[in-house]
């Protein structure tokens, strides 16, 4: 039996750390409710198992989101992630060819080169050796650009980097610490009794000349052992804590666990899943375009985990998405910050009385286009001349009246009162009896989809005319003029709607492609869901992002929501922002 008293604080550690984490997650487990429970004991034996053990390795190791956004930082957080990984995993499997047995204790496959003597050889030990110290090599070299970034972020492309509280640089030190140890404890015992690779054995030799080897190999393993412990101990109480929680939010995730609308259990597990990369931090146009950094995800999750006034954060956010889209952990930071908003405005089903259920024509198509669309009345006759050119019939439901969807009251906090907005709006739009409903507004477009529970088709303006062009319905024709698209948040990131607008203004006009493609669109600045800043700080925002756009010299500026285009159309004193609707009116 190998032992040493050194291994002790390693092994106390770890196993404190494990109760830690089956009774933590065991408990908010346990509060979710009974379909969630089942849908996890469903989904546990099938294959969205074998999706969610690809999507831990690709984000939890290889972390594949952060290399696309930048490869410096996703090298940096690999060298952790895929290399302690490997380094437990082919640590194992060394010490288990040596032992020819799996039944050995936990600490002898990370200790292996202090019990196992250098002169003893056993199946490819010079392999093993050689793969370990490479390992040990990559973690140094992201522990170097981990180092680089706390110094000079921008080294690494990054503008800010997270702050962070006393106790978390102790546990960042602490972890610093580990892998240099290791290296220290290896080569000292290298060097003096050999073993070793191109690393560890070089750097050995190098030690025994200049230093008193016999003196530092036993309390560099004790130094080593007591880094883990302390390690292990810490994690459950600092941002490290997202390294197993994030393995068990992806799990859950993929069994079909959603954030609802309301903050719960698996809120919770999101707040600790949170690696506070700071990746959300550059993409908030909060501050970039106005310097305020102290309102993105990282700093609100954290602000609710340390149970601290997070009452301006919650308010101070654009609902954008641009900080979810690029989330290498996939958060629904969304939908927990809106958790968070009081629901303040009450209102009854008698407030909207004075808006009448008609009984309009019976036609297959229903258009319905929002308040925005009513604020913006050139987007509303474009679409009147699509559905003459091709010959459609249609009711436009809010012609007369409406009522808003009921988004703004949602992204405000006001549950409640949507929801009676909802229930008198989906009465009138059912009443139409259309198959098919399409608005020009993403905001009302989203809500429909995903708030009312409508059993007729949605689609967006941009969709329906995709489907008329690409059916032959609808002929068009190219013009010279160049565009550039803006998709706006709740179509895009919202609602996942990139291709049909894309093919659409390629029919349609010459479209240049941007750096703001995508989910790298930018928000308009107009957003209905932020009251904390003012309407000179958006129109600033509005500024930057019309200047982004402008860079490439369109012709024209295209975007698809009535909203956005007044918003820009305010900023754009050169070029000319139309809605997608207009720029194909007249080109058919």
């Amino acid at each position: 039996m190998y032992y040493d008293n050194f291994v002790l604080p390693f092994t106390i550690g770890l196993n404190i750390l494990l109760i830690f984490l089956v009774v933590k997650y065991f408990r908010w487990i346990k509060t979710f409710s009974k379909p969630e429970k089942k849908m996890i004991w469903k989904g546990m034996f099938s294959l969205k198992t074998v999706k969610a053990i690809k999507e831990a390795f690709l984000e939890c190791l290889v972390h594949r989101k952060i290399y696309r956004t930048n490869p410096f930082l996703g090298y940096m957080h690999m060298c952790f992630g895929l290399g302690w990984f490997l380094l437990i995993v082919i640590g194992k499997t060394e010490s288990m060819v040596y032992h020819t047995s799996a039944l050995n204790p936990p600490y002898f496959a990370i200790f292996f080169r202090f019990f196992h003597p250098a002169k003893e050889t056993f199946p490819y030990s010079n392999v093993f050796a050689f793969i370990m110290d490479l390992i040990l090599l990559m973690i140094l070299s992201g522990l170097f650009l981990a180092l680089m970034k706390r110094l000079y972020s921008k080294a690494l492309g990054l503008k800010k980097t997270t702050s962070h509280r006393p106790f978390d640089l102790l546990i960042l030190t602490v972890l610093w610490l580990i892998f240099p140890l290791r290296f220290l404890a290896e080569s000292f015992t290298s060097g003096l009794r050999g073993g070793g690779s191109f690393l560890t054995h070089t750097a050995g030799n190098f030690f025994a000349d200049t230093l008193p080897l016999e003196s530092l190999a036993y309390p560099a393993w004790w130094a080593y052992s007591s880094a883990l412990g302390l390690f292990f101990l810490l994690l459950p109480f600092s941002r490290y804590m997202h390294i197993p929680t994030e393995v068990v939010y992806i799990f859950l995730k993929n069994w079909g666990i959603k954030q609802g609308k309301t903050f719960n259990a698996f809120s919770e597990i999101q707040l600790y899943a949170c690696s506070r990369c700071g990746i959300c931090i550059d993409r908030c146009q909060l501050n970039t375009s106005l310097g305020m950094n102290n309102t993105q995800p990282v700093y609100f999750l954290k602000k609710i985990r340390h149970h601290k006034d997070y009452s301006e954060q919650t308010e101070n956010c654009l609902m954008c998405g641009r900080c979810e889209a690029a989330c290498p952990v996939d958060l629904k930071l969304n939908a927990i910050r809106l958790s968070k908003r009081p629901d303040r405005i009450q209102i009854t089903k008698d407030t909207y009385n004075y808006v009448k259920t008609a009984d309009p024509q019976k036609t297959k198509v229903a258009y319905f286009a929002g308040c925005m669309g009513h604020l913006t009345p050139s987007v509303i006759q474009a679409m009147k001349h699509i559905f003459s050119k091709a010959g459609v019939g249609y009711t436009f439901i809010d012609e007369q009246d409406g009522i808003c969807c009921g988004r703004p009251m949602m992204l405000s906090g006001n549950q409640s009162a949507a929801s009676v907005i909802v229930e008198k709006n989906k009465a009138i739009i059912e009443n139409s009896g259309a198959e098919l409903l399409v608005t020009s507004c993403p905001i009302c477009y989203k809500t429909f989809k995903e708030e009312y529970g409508l059993s007729m088709q949605i689609m967006h303006h941009t969709e329906y005319i995709d489907y008329l062009i690409s059916n032959n319905i609808l002929k068009t024709t190219v013009s010279d003029d160049k565009t550039v698209f803006h998709n706006p948040c709740e179509l895009g990131r919202g609602s996942e709607v990139y291709a049909a607008p894309e093919r659409v203004l390629r029919q349609v006009s010459r479209k240049l492609a941007t750096r703001y493609d995508g989910k790298d669109s930018l928000c308009c600045g107009g957003s209905l869901a932020n009251n904390h800043i003012s309407t000179e700080q958006k129109s600033h925002i509005a500024a930057d992002a019309v200047a982004a756009y402008a860079a490439y010299r369109p012709d024209v500026i295209v975007t698809a929501c009535p909203l956005c285009k007044k918003t820009f159309a305010k900023k754009s004193t050169s070029i000319p922002v139309k809605d997608i609707a207009e720029v194909v009116a007249v080109n058919c």
